[in-house]
């Protein structure tokens, strides 16, 4: 697999809390430049962003973020103003607690109440694997799966650890036919990529790879 194959499949991320305008620029620049499946941003620069990239690459952002224990109200508000501003995808962070109270259902529903507000646009499932059990991972593959979602989401990246080999081939084992998977979290190397893909991951969370790549071209990252 070569490195635009790889490219193609990256959500170019910044979310650090000090994320400044000049970077996230930087960030669309680059998801331009090698045509990255999106740019993964914060939600009060998707409106900035939208208007300086255009159609050029999508713009993603995250709901919920980083803890998801919001109430749906606000996480479905805050989904319909990013939406509004220009945003093509969505991220969004379960209520992990009621994971473990069991409360699946509710999960699944807050899920299908977001993907109604997204409509026809990605919503991504953030589960924070690090946080679970094998059995809610696969309860929660289902609940994604009832409830529509486009994509499984490991990780924040912002918890205890990121995206695991064996938890994308748990996904693939439990998630149905119409749910892509998504590694993120530590993705820092063209060979994790790789095999990250290889298991059927359909998008890596990062901003690791695109500064490989520059790296190789510059001899110098940012």
């Amino acid at each position: 697999m070569n490195q635009k194959e790889i490219l193609c499949h990256v959500d170019h991320t910044l979310l650090a809390q000090t994320a400044t305008w000049e970077e996230i620029r930087q960030i669309c620049d680059d998801g331009i430049r090698y045509q990255t499946a999106s740019v993964c941003i914060p939600p009060s620069y998707v409106k900035q962003a939208k208007e300086y990239v255009r159609d050029n690459v999508a713009v993603c952002t995250v709901i919920g973020f980083p803890n998801g224990y919001m109430t749906t109200a606000a996480k479905e508000f805050e989904t319909k103003d990013a939406l509004k501003n220009g945003a093509d995808e969505i991220d969004m962070v379960i209520n992990i607690g009621w994971v473990k109270d069991g409360k699946f259902d509710a999960v699944e529903q807050e899920i299908r109440t977001l993907k109604t507000a997204c409509g026809d646009k990605i919503l991504k499932v953030i589960i924070e694997t690090c946080l679970l059990t094998d059995e809610e991972k696969i309860k929660l593959c289902h609940a994604v799966t009832n409830a529509g979602a486009d994509y499984i989401k490991t990780s924040t990246g912002f918890s205890t650890a990121g995206a695991t080999f064996e938890d994308i081939k748990l996904f693939s084992e439990h998630i149905g036919k119409n749910v892509k998977m998504k590694a993120a979290g530590g993705i820092s190397s063209m060979e994790d990529a790789e095999k990250f893909l290889s298991l059927g991951a359909d998008r890596l969370g990062t901003s690791r790879i695109v500064k490989i790549v520059k790296k190789e071209e510059t001899g110098s990252g940012y």
